[in-house]
């Protein structure tokens, strides 16, 4: 899977779950909310105030070795 910022948060937890962590350590702690499921890695970044790129290269990280 190919991930970026505008990747759809609930497309890539519903490629593999175990992402979730990465999302959770960022503060976001509303999965299962309809909203955030379709929010792109960048908007959620933006809202709660971090790197998106740090976030991405992480993910990606976590494809690549799948």
């Amino acid at each position: 899977m190919e991930i970026t910022k505008n990747s759809i948060i609930g497309d890539v937890l519903d490629a593999d779950f175990e992402v979730a962590p990465y999302f959770l350590e960022m503060g976001m702690h509303c999965l299962g909310c309809p909203s955030a499921r379709g929010e792109s890695i960048e908007q959620a970044c933006a809202v709660h105030g971090v790197d998106a790129d740090e976030l991405v290269a992480k993910l990606q990280a976590h494809f690549a070795n799948k």
